[in-house]
């Protein structure tokens, strides 16, 4: 009996194979919402990505509900400031990245808009072996609300990994 590998392989099942690439990249924006994740996002930015783009919240202390429109909420690594909903509605998904026990008020202003436009959204936060549980869980209560996929790293080369294992 013919195993699934070899029949698969057959030239009579080929002529079902798509020989060709995905047609459409995937946009993702990654978004510092505090400091200390700024400069781990900035150091990302600087690596070879297939459709990432990368930003900070321009409003790191802003309060939540103090948002009448999205403009102004974003800085590309440049500082330019840029359009929050036009940068969520070419995306595919948002990384919000956060330090364990910084404030990421940020990231209701952020996932606020995700929701508006239906667009997925993942939270990365960095923490490590001497973050308390109490500053770890001041962070994840500001972003369970808004993230999807909520991921704790021990380690910033982790937030590279889950990039790319996202497609970024």
């Amino acid at each position: 009996m013919e195993s699934e590998s070899a029949r698969v392989t057959t030239a009579a099942e080929s002529r079902f194979r798509i020989n060709a690439p995905n047609s459409k990249g995937r946009a993702v924006k990654v978004i510092a919402l505090d400091h200390p994740s700024e400069r781990v996002v900035k150091s990302l930015a600087e690596r070879q990505w297939n459709g990432a783009t990368f930003f900070t919240a321009s409003a790191f202390s802003a309060a939540p509900g103090q948002h009448d429109n999205f403009a102004g909420w974003l800085s590309d690594i440049a500082g330019r400031t840029k359009n929050l909903i036009e940068e969520v509605t070419s995306a595919d998904l948002v990384v919000m990245v956060a330090q364990a026990g910084e404030d990421a008020a940020a990231a209701s202003i952020i996932g606020e808009a995700c929701s508006l436009k239906r667009v997925n959204t993942t939270a990365l936060v960095l923490g490590g072996p001497n973050i308390s549980d109490e500053a770890l869980s001041k962070t994840l209560s500001q972003l369970r609300p808004w993230s999807l996929m909520l991921v704790i790293s021990a380690a910033e080369e982790y937030v590279a990994d889950m990039l790319s294992a996202l497609r970024a």
